[in-house]
């Protein structure tokens, strides 16, 4: 059985208004674990939030995901758009020990694969440091096909990969900020690391 310090826990934040008020189901939270379920070979615990379009209790979600929670990675979607009632991006960079740049850049560049008003979102990443852990916390888009694609990249009939997704530097990450060793498969979504931070697969009883 995998030990707490190594156990993957992951935080999925929904961030909705009419969610949240029971207006309508929410979509983002099922579209998140399905395809981390598809994507991820090492077994992980989910801890998911479903809250309104609020600063404050955004921050104290993703405060609490990683202070108390102990997550290793979060994901939120929905609240990132230029509405006033968007407020994600500020939220998460209020809780952030450091930017993480390179993700939003990516993200924005995988939708306007598809539509033009993708320089419209400010979706965005950061790490959140305590003295004792540290998570990396990233805004995702609100549709589950965009999803999808930003988490994956695109690929072309044959299954030859045309754009990058965001989730392939998410395991190297998790790494150098001190959590457990995270893999995918391939098929899906590819985990990149330099050679020298692979691991070897464990051995099975058998094999010894």
């Amino acid at each position: 059985m995998t030990s707490n310090q190594d156990e993957l826990v992951i935080g999925l934040v929904s961030i909705s208004d009419r969610a949240s008020g029971g207006v309508y189901q929410d979509l983002g939270i099922p579209a998140l674990r399905d395809w981390l379920g598809t994507a991820l070979t090492t077994p992980f615990r989910l801890e998911t939030r479903l809250i309104p379009d609020e600063r404050a209790q955004i921050e104290a979600t993703l405060v609490e995901l990683v202070d108390t929670a102990r997550c290793h990675l979060v994901l939120t979607t929905g609240g990132t758009g230029p509405a006033r009632r968007d407020v994600t991006p500020e939220a998460t960079l209020a809780v952030g020990s450091k930017e993480m740049p390179g993700f939003g850049e990516q993200m924005r560049q995988i939708s306007l694969r598809f539509v033009p008003t993708a320089i419209l979102s400010r979706q965005l990443a950061v790490i959140r440091e305590t003295p004792d852990h540290a998570a990396l916390i990233m805004n995702l888009p609100g549709q589950p096909k965009a999803i999808k694609e930003t988490l994956e990249g695109l690929k072309d009939a044959a299954g030859v990969q045309l754009v990058g997704g965001i989730f392939a530097a998410v395991p190297y990450c998790v790494d150098l900020i001190g959590g457990p060793y995270m893999e995918t498969d391939a098929a899906v979504c590819k985990a990149f690391r330099p050679k020298n931070a692979l691991r070897a697969a464990p051995t099975t009883p058998e094999e010894k």
